[in-house]
């Protein structure tokens, strides 16, 4: 039997229906209207903790999203099955297309002009150019890989890191903490695309913030708890950082005591960078399906060691 959980309600029932389409009715249960012993596959988003260890013959745990630390969360894993993640061509260029748009805005002020406009301010403002401008990314994988080519394409200077040294044509890739030192000192936008794992966890943070050049620009589209909030608040308040976009939170929604509400030079918007659409997504977890049942080799596995 295949489990759908999904802890938005209507994205999981457009799940289940698709997946019964596909499978049959008789196949496919939305939780929690299911029964425990008889799933082997189940497809989820932030599953809550421990509901795996109650599932004696799973099999596949299939993240319906490109990130699994929500898998990783508490003591979700078990040892028996595979887990799978979305790696899908629309979510990278969802993606790059907020990147680019947030970049842009900054670049030539228009967050700032619209708050003069409520003041009836006419103050010209000086602007930056797409050549004279250096974005570093964090984070090379599917995603990091495919906005740094979108983003060289287009003239920026583009510099990458990853735990892992990669070679990215018209990008200039960095590994280990010397190399991310010496793309922090030039860099004008920071984009962090990284997995979130034990070892990326805070990464954000005033350490980091005081390597990078000072009046950069902060963009994080990873998950929240890469950031150290108050660091950032720091940063901004002396003007290390001359402002942030925030795409994800420690919680969301965003509580409404939160100080980032009220900060100036902090930019909100709800988690929405890039969201999987069924359409595009739903044949990589047909065919994980299919080969589970086959017994052949699933397609996107995750490193249960590394966290991605």
């Amino acid at each position: 039997m295949i489990g759908v959980y999904c802890s938005r309600t209507k994205i999981g029932e457009s799940w289940a229906r698709a997946l019964a389409r596909e499978f049959g009715d008789d196949q496919v249960d939305l939780y929690p209207f299911v029964l425990p012993e008889s799933i082997e596959f189940i497809a989820c988003w932030k599953a809550p903790n421990r509901l795996f260890h109650s599932l004696p013959k799973l099999k596949v745990i299939q993240s319906l999203g490109a990130g699994v630390d929500h898998i990783f969360d508490g003591d979700n894993v078990v040892e028996q099955a595979e887990i799978a993640r979305i790696i899908d061509p629309q979510l990278s260029v969802d993606m790059y297309e907020f990147a680019l748009v947030t970049i842009l805005a900054d670049m030539k002020n228009l967050t700032l002009y619209r708050d003069q406009q409520k003041d009836k301010l006419w103050k010209e403002r000086r602007y930056s150019t797409i050549p004279g401008t250096v974005i570093s990314i964090l984070g090379l994988g599917v995603i990091g890989s495919t906005v740094a080519t979108k983003l060289s394409s287009l003239g920026f200077q583009v510099q990458g890191w990853s735990r892992s040294k990669k070679t990215i044509e018209g990008v200039q890739c960095y590994s280990g903490t010397g190399g991310l030192s010496e793309a922090l000192s030039a860099t004008d936008y920071l984009l962090n695309l990284l997995p979130l794992t034990n070892e990326t966890r805070g990464f954000l943070n005033q350490s980091l913030f005081d390597k990078m050049k000072v009046g950069a620009y902060l963009i994080n589209l990873g998950r929240g708890p890469h950031l150290v909030d108050e660091d950032l608040i720091t940063a901004l308040d002396r003007e290390q950082l001359s402002g942030a976009c925030l795409d994800v939170f420690h919680e969301e929604p965003l509580s409404k005591e939160h100080a980032f509400w009220d900060h100036p030079k902090v930019l909100i918007t709800p988690h929405i960078a890039s969201v999987t659409n069924i359409e595009t997504a739903r044949q990589q977890v047909f065919e994980n399906i299919r080969r589970m049942k086959s017994g052949t080799a699933l397609l996107n596995v995750v490193d249960k060691v590394k966290g991605y």
